[in-house]
């Protein structure tokens, strides 16, 4: 049962307050179409899933903000990071880990087996079209992993005729970026081309608490070069064929203690062929076989216990869906296979590769005021045998504007490879965490407004401590609350959130046995707003995350914070801007990670070209 932390009442009650004249982030029209919580088209209206769309124009005015900040302003969502622009992060849904989000590229995983999280911190925002995030056990759809959700990145994609479009970006720390690109689309063939490069001194990621000595004041920079590029063709017979590629390498800098400019480069790679199309009258079918690298290289270290070297997790996917029209809904016949390989430097793990067979059904339907989804998968693993997973959803329309929905689920997520074999520190007798969910919430949707409120229970068992020498802890549970508010009126667009957590060892008998979770805070607020006049557009975000511990124990406190962003976007004429970004307004110090250090006041000024 879950029972509002300290404060949260008079969290709800601020975020109430703010929600009839603040904003954060906007929702998916009704009519729009999203394809990740179902792995097959559907409106947003037909979905029971809390499901976000973050658009191009939303990234557009997230200037200086990395990706996992910007889905941390999401409802639901937090993140904790070692630094700023390009250091290691991890993204959290609904109190759970982060090894428990699954990061799909243009429909492709993408991570580290090794460490066995999705890997947000060398995706650039301008590479990216759009976003969709789906909240909830998501396993029976999409296998290991996908236990508090799913986040898709869709890079840039064709268009019609000619489009060109470009960016200059200079700000705080030195921070200048260069960006552009060319869509198009003539007869049958379609395609794009993005590029980027990036170049940031930065500022220390740690102060003198950081653990371990790592400790350096030094300035620790970030460079990256990211090239995106779809290619599309529409085949006889109303088929298509879409090759996408992502590249991106950077370079960032770091704190391992004194001594040494530590740094590292990453390398993110995504490369896929989908090809699809129409078997007969209501039977869509699409085959994919896709490669994604992800890569870190350890170029320079003042620590004694670190190995200079790469280390890298290939993944080979192929898979065969098949969307089928029937009297009950749209049914998912899906068949999928998933090779993971890792190496590092010097002797190799005493396992190094795996794969995964994978079959699943899925259905979703309506009819009148009832609506209804359910998702069925087995997986079998080489290394752990064969896991079945699902989920069932059910909603009803108390009004044409007020649905009722409730949901049960059930996941899992082997664990990484670091945790099993790493010398001296894995355990090769770990099992795979299983997770157990509910939810209920309301929605109601009437004349631009839009409310939604989410009550949500996770189990997981199994859970794999961290640290050395890791074991499986019995029980764990995140339980909480979320609500959100958006409106669009007028000239306005305004939003707000709030979510109340508890997440908490619940093994009766261990040291530490009520404890909250590492790095989650019971209580986050969000609100934004942003106001079109005419030439200007003009917003700001505020963001308030409440106090966290940093270990196990609970006993490193990471205190609370509030910050604010102001933003201002000038349209100079048809095809040219200019945006202002003010971030962390108020320069406040603040932590997501104990001795980790996170931005301060930072300026941007942004030129952009858009020709359609």
């Amino acid at each position: 049962m879950f029972f509002p932390a300290r404060g949260s009442a008079l969290a709800l009650a601020l975020l109430l307050s703010l929600s009839s004249s603040l904003p954060l982030h906007a929702q998916p029209s009704p009519q729009e179409v999203v394809v990740t919580g179902t792995r097959t088209p559907q409106r947003v209206d037909q979905l029971l899933a809390d499901v976000t769309v973050i658009d191009r124009a939303q990234l557009d005015r997230a200037t200086g903000r990395t990706l996992p900040e910007l889905l941390a302003q999401q409802p639901g969502m937090q993140f904790w990071s070692n630094g700023g622009l390009g250091k290691a992060a991890s993204v959290s849904i609904r109190g759970l880990e982060s090894r428990h989000v699954l990061l799909l590229i243009d429909g492709v995983r993408y991570g580290s087996a090794t460490l066995g999280t999705a890997n947000f911190d060398n995706l650039p925002l301008d590479a990216i079209e759009r976003i969709e995030i789906v909240r909830g056990p998501l396993s029976g759809l999409y296998g290991s992993d996908a236990v508090g959700g799913v986040v898709q990145v869709f890079t840039r994609r064709g268009t019609g005729g000619l489009g060109i479009n470009g960016t200059a970006t200079v700000g705080s720390h030195g921070h200048a970026q260069l960006g552009g690109g060319v869509r198009f689309g003539q007869g049958a063939i379609d395609g794009a081309v993005q590029l980027q490069r990036t170049r940031d001194r930065g500022f220390s990621a740690t102060n003198p608490n950081a653990p371990f000595g790592s400790y350096n004041a030094d300035d620790d920079g970030f460079t990256q070069t990211t090239a995106s590029a779809q290619l599309g063709a529409r085949l006889p017979g109303n088929w298509r064929a879409d090759l996408n590629a992502l590249d991106s390498k950077s370079v960032s800098h770091y704190d391992d203690g004194p001594g040494a400019d530590a740094r590292s480069g990453s390398l993110s790679r995504v490369l896929s062929l989908q090809v699809g199309g129409l078997v007969l009258a209501g039977w869509r079918t699409s085959l994919r076989a896709a490669q994604s690298t992800d890569e870190l290289d350890t170029l320079a270290s003042a620590s004694a216990f670190a190995t200079l070297g790469v280390i890298g997790t290939e993944q080979k996917q192929f898979s065969w869906e098949n969307s089928m029209a029937t009297p009950l809904g749209t049914l998912l016949v899906l068949a999928e296979r998933v090779e993971q390989v890792v190496s590092r430097p010097g002797a190799p793990l005493s396992v190094s590769q795996r794969s995964t067979n994978g079959i699943a059904l899925g259905l979703t339907g309506e009819a009148a005021a009832h609506h209804w989804q359910a998702a069925l998968r087995r997986d079998r693993n080489s290394q752990f045998g064969t896991q079945t997973t699902g989920s069932l959803g059910y909603g009803y329309d108390l009004t044409p504007q007020l649905r009722a929905a409730a949901a049960l689920g059930k996941s899992f997520v082997m664990p990484s490879f670091n945790q099993l074999y790493f010398p001296n520190f894995g355990n090769p007798n770990l099992l795979p965490e299983e997770g157990r969910h509910r939810e209920v919430s309301l929605r109601w949707a009437d004349a631009g407004h839009q409310v939604r409120v989410a009550y949500f229970e996770n189990r997981i068992r199994g859970y794999i401590s961290s640290g050395p020498l890791p074991t499986n802890i019995p029980r764990t549970k995140a339980d909480g609350l979320s609500l959100g508010y958006e409106a669009v009126l007028a000239s306005w667009t305004l939003s707000a959130s709030g979510d109340l957590l508890q997440a908490r060892n619940d093994t009766a008998g261990t040291a530490n046995f009520g404890r909250v979770l590492p790095r989650r805070a019971e209580n986050t607020l969000r609100a934004a707003a942003d106001v079109s006049l005419d030439a200007w557009r003009l917003g700001g975000s505020l963001q308030n995350v409440g106090p966290r511990f940093d270990n196990a124990a609970n006993t490193l406190p990471v205190a609370a914070f509030t910050t604010l962003d102001l933003r201002a976007d000038w349209r100079i004429a048809r095809e040219w801007s200019a945006g202002f970004k003010l971030n962390n307004t108020a320069d406040i110090q603040y932590e997501t990670v104990y001795g980790y250090n996170q931005p301060g006041r930072e300026f941007f000024v942004t030129l952009r070209y858009s020709a359609l």
